[in-house]
C-alpha cells in the first residue's frame, strides 16, 4: 500500500505550530509581567518607627523577610517570629547588614501548635514593654499533603487562621497598652473562590490546596469581626491581598506540577519586595491611622465580596474559633 505525499503529515507544519504555540505562551507571560509592573503600587510612606516595636510572623523569607527589612530601615525594633529559627537567624544577619539596625530579635513560633503559640506569647508579654504593630504574615499552602496537628486541627487552617487567632488574643493587652497600634493580616484574593462551612470549620478531610483558599476566607471574617470588637480601643485591624508573589509558600507544590508553576511564577508573579508593599502600607501609612476593618490591595482599599462581609457569619465563626483554639477563662478576651 502506498501513500501520496499530500496525505503524509508534515513534520514541518507540526514543528511550526508547536513553535507558534510556545511563542504565544511566552509572549503572553511577558505581557502579563509588563502589565503587573506598570500597575504595581509602592508604599512611599516616610514614616519612621524609632521607639516602636513590630512583630512579624514568618519573617525569615518571602514577603515576611522583605517586610522585616523595611521595618528595620524605619528604625523599628523588629521581632521575627518564625518556626525555622536557623533560617531566621540568617535572615536577621542580612537585615542588620543592610540596615545597620541591630535591634532585631528572633523568636521561636510554630503557629500550627497551640502550645507553641502560648509559649511564644508568654515570652513576648514578659520581655517586651510594648507592641505597636502585629503583622500576621506566616502562611502555609499544601497541595495534597494532609496533616493533622497535635491539637487535632487541620494544619493549613491551624497555621493560617487558628494560630493567629489565638496569638492575637494573647497579645491584645500589650497592643492596647501601646496604642495607637495596628494589627495587619495578610490574606489573599483567592478567598473569592472559597466558602467556609460553619458546620465543618476544621475540615480534616478537605483537599489541602483548596483549604488554603478557605483559610484566606477565614482570615477576612476574623479581621472584620476583630475590627468591630476593637472599635474605640486604640487598636485597628485591617487585612490585605499582597498579589501573586514569588515566595516560599509555593515550595510545597509537588513534581511535576511545580514545573509549569515555576515558569508562571518567575514570569508573572511579583517579587517578594513588590509583594510586601501593601503589607508595609497598612503597617505604616499615616493615612490609615484611624482606618479599621478594611481590605487592601495594591496599597489602596478594595471592595470585598458581599458573602464574606456577613456580620452574623463572622460572629458565629468567632465563637467557633474560640472553642477550636481552646481559649481559657483567664485568657485575654477581645
Amino acid at each position: 500500500m502506498s501513500w501520496d505525499k499530500e496525505d503524509e503529515p508534515s513534520w514541518r507544519a507540526y514543528a511550526a505550530n508547536l513553535i507558534t504555540f510556545f511563542f504565544g505562551i511566552i509572549l503572553t507571560l511577558i505581557l502579563i509581567r509588563i502589565y503587573n509592573y506598570l500597575t504595581l503600587k509602592l508604599c512611599y510612606s516616610q514614616t519612621n518607627l524609632r521607639g516602636k516595636t513590630v512583630l512579624i510572623t514568618g519573617a525569615n523569607s518571602g514577603i515576611g523577610k522583605e517586610t522585616a527589612l523595611d521595618m528595620a530601615r524605619r528604625d523599628a525594633r523588629v521581632i521575627m517570629a518564625c518556626r525555622n529559627t536557623d533560617k531566621a537567624e540568617e535572615a536577621k544577619k542580612k537585615i542588620i547588614m543592610q540596615t545597620k539596625n541591630t535591634d532585631i530579635v528572633v523568636r521561636k513560633l510554630d503557629l500550627s501548635c497551640l502550645k507553641s503559640v502560648r509559649q511564644f506569647a508568654h515570652e513576648i508579654n514578659q520581655t517586651e514593654p510594648r507592641l505597636d504593630i502585629l503583622i500576621h504574615n506566616a502562611g502555609v499552602a499544601n497541595t495534597f499533603d494532609k496533616r493533622i496537628t497535635e491539637d487535632g486541627l487541620e494544619v493549613t487552617m491551624a497555621t493560617n487562621q487558628y494560630g493567629p487567632f489565638l496569638l492575637t488574643h494573647l497579645l491584645i493587652d500589650l497592643l492596647k497598652k501601646s496604642k495607637p497600634s495596628r494589627i495587619v493580616i495578610v490574606t489573599s484574593e483567592l478567598y473569592r473562590f472559597a466558602r467556609l462551612s460553619l458546620s465543618n470549620p476544621n475540615p480534616i478531610h478537605g483537599l489541602p490546596a483548596y483549604l488554603y483558599y478557605v483559610s484566606k476566607y477565614a482570615n477576612i471574617l476574623f479581621t472584620l469581626e476583630l475590627a468591630q470588637r476593637l472599635e474605640g480601643s486604640g487598636v485597628t485591624a485591617n487585612c490585605l491581598h499582597p498579589g501573586m508573589v514569588d515566595s516560599g509558600i509555593w515550595r510545597n507544590v509537588p513534581f511535576p506540577l511545580n514545573i509549569p508553576l515555576w515558569l508562571i511564577v518567575k514570569t508573572c508573579f511579583k517579587t517578594a519586595r513588590e509583594g510586601a508593599q501593601t503589607t508595609i502600607y497598612c503597617a505604616v501609612s499615616q493615612a490609615l491611622t484611624c482606618t479599621n476593618g478594611k481590605y487592601f490591595s495594591e496599597c489602596q482599599e478594595t471592595q470585598l465580596n458581599t458573602d464574606v462581609t456577613d456580620e452574623l457569619q463572622a460572629k458565629k465563626y468567632w465563637e467557633i474559633c474560640e472553642n477550636l483554639v481552646q481559649l481559657k477563662i483567664n485568657d485575654p478576651h477581645i
